[in-house]
């Protein structure tokens, strides 16, 4: 038995053919979808809390160290990306260079990490709207806008947000990245009045200490506020769905990293600017800010801002879900039956629709606090098979062709990998006995039906019955 078998960049380019997905986007479309994702909780809730518990005013630090840690990742993806530009990401390339086994716990943890990231956001969403509300003198029940757990029955909002983007997905990339373009374009804006706003406010005096929880605090920053830049992966999943993939996108994945580094450190110094970092908090940090210094319709404005930066951020991690499990489907691991695309709008339907709706079941009724950290793990797995994928890829392919080569690879993968393994170990030990769990119900599904199913398995199968016939022929 095989479980280590892989499959060749010739293949893949052949199952592309085979079933093509409509090529929509473009590089800009790729930078926003990286930056949809990306700003999102990190900016409006993150740096308040970081500031608050880690680092002070010494959250500029860490955001600049969490930018540079992840643009080792960054690069990786950027290589691995153009040179195997097929949909889902770095389950795709771990098949590639690590085999299926691998492949399909790294595809496995993706589902895990886009699904509770989804909840989580969806969650975070419904509280933004549902003050929103409250401050305009319309109060909706408790009972329809909180899980059990938090003294509701189920969350109406955010399992009504997932399901309207499901059928926004469903419907087609291009419409997806033109509602994308709208409501980045109203995140940045909402951004960019904070700093207006709040910029002249800056009074230097709370920038002291710069380091009130010395260096330490500064890396446990860094590593905690490290996640904030979770996106980037995302456009990797547009892979197949690229016009020029090889040119869009490196310049989509590096280029969303760069401006949303750039975006989170100006706010961080402008927040730790006006208000003193121990009062930073709390879930809303940026309008928090704006309301302390008088300016209550911006807090508004920027509240609506945080709504849209929410809404971007789970269309893209819907998206990205549905792409993982395209590419699953489509080798066999999973049923294949679920893998069509749609004959009129050219998206995968069927996946996008269960996807929708289970995501939606998780958000409306599940405590999703507990399991937060387990998006992150998932994503730490992510960013590490594709920084050893990259070493792999060069041994075993020196000579494919790769539009984007990461520069320094013997020294970015390796700073990549490190990265990675310091943060998954800095995780609590309850976060790696659920993980343990998860993925020990992953293998269970691979043995029972994956690994007999799977269409390179089954091509190998063919191919040895084809060689005995010839011998004893």
């Amino acid at each position: 038995m095989n479980f280590f078998r892989t499959k060749s960049l010739s293949s893949l380019s052949g199952n592309c053919q085979q079933q093509n997905l409509k090529k929509n986007l473009g590089a800009l479309d790729m930078v926003l979808l990286g930056v949809g994702c990306i700003v999102g909780t990190g900016i409006f809730v993150f740096t308040g809390v970081v500031a608050a518990k880690y680092a002070g005013p010494g959250i500029i630090i860490s955001l600049l160290l969490s930018a540079i840690a992840c643009a080792f990742c960054a690069l990786c993806y950027s290589e691995m990306a153009s040179t195997v530009p097929v949909a889902g990401s770095s389950y795709t390339y771990a098949y590639t260079t690590m085999g299926e086994v691998f492949a399909w716990l790294v595809g496995w943890s993706l589902v895990l990490e886009y699904s509770l990231a989804a909840s989580l956001v969806a969650a975070g969403w419904s509280a933004y709207t549902v003050g929103l509300f409250k401050s305009a003198g319309f109060e909706i029940p408790k009972a329809f806008t909180a899980v059990a757990a938090d003294g509701g029955m189920v969350d109406v909002p955010a399992m009504l947000i997932l399901l309207f983007l499901s059928v926004l997905l469903v419907r087609g990339t291009k419409e997806s990245a033109t509602i994308n373009k709208i409501l980045v374009g109203v995140k940045l804006t909402a951004v960019f009045i904070f700093l207006f706003l709040a910029g002249p406010k800056v009074n230097p005096v709370n920038w002291s200490p710069f380091l009130p929880f010395g260096f330490s605090g500064v890396m446990t920053g860094a590593a905690t506020i490290f996640l904030a830049y979770i996106g980037f992966d995302c456009v990797a999943t547009a892979a197949e769905e690229c016009k020029r993939p090889n040119r869009d996108l490196p310049i989509g994945i590096i280029g969303s990293l760069i401006v949303c580094a750039i975006l989170y450190m100006l706010v961080a110094a402008v927040l730790t600017g006006v208000i003193p970092y121990q009062e930073l908090n709390n879930a809303e940090p940026v309008a928090f800010a704006l309301r302390q210094i008088g300016y209550n319709i911006g807090s508004a404005l920027v509240g609506t801002g945080a709504i849209a930066g929410l809404t971007t951020v789970l269309m893209a991690v819907m998206y990205g879900q549905t792409r993982v499990f395209f590419a699953m489907s489509r080798d066999g691991l999973i049923p294949a039956s679920i893998c069509k695309v749609h004959p009129k709008y050219g998206t995968p339907h069927i996946i996008t629709i269960v996807s929708g709706i289970s995501v939606a079941v998780i958000a409306g009724l599940t405590p999703v606090d507990i399991l937060a950290e387990l998006v992150n793990i998932g994503t730490l797995l992510a960013f590490l098979t594709t920084a050893i994928g990259v070493l792999i890829l060069r041994k075993i392919a020196p000579g494919a062709h790769r539009p984007f080569r990461c520069p320094a690879v013997n020294f970015v993968a390796p700073a990549a990998i490190l990265c990675c393994v310091y943060l998954m170990y800095s995780l609590p030990i309850q976060t790696w006995i659920r993980y343990s769990i998860w993925t020990a119900v992953g293998l269970v599904i691979y043995f029972g039906y994956g690994y007999r199913h799977s269409t390179l398995g089954q091509t190998e199968k063919d191919s040895a019955k084809e060689e005995t016939y010839l011998i004893r022929g």
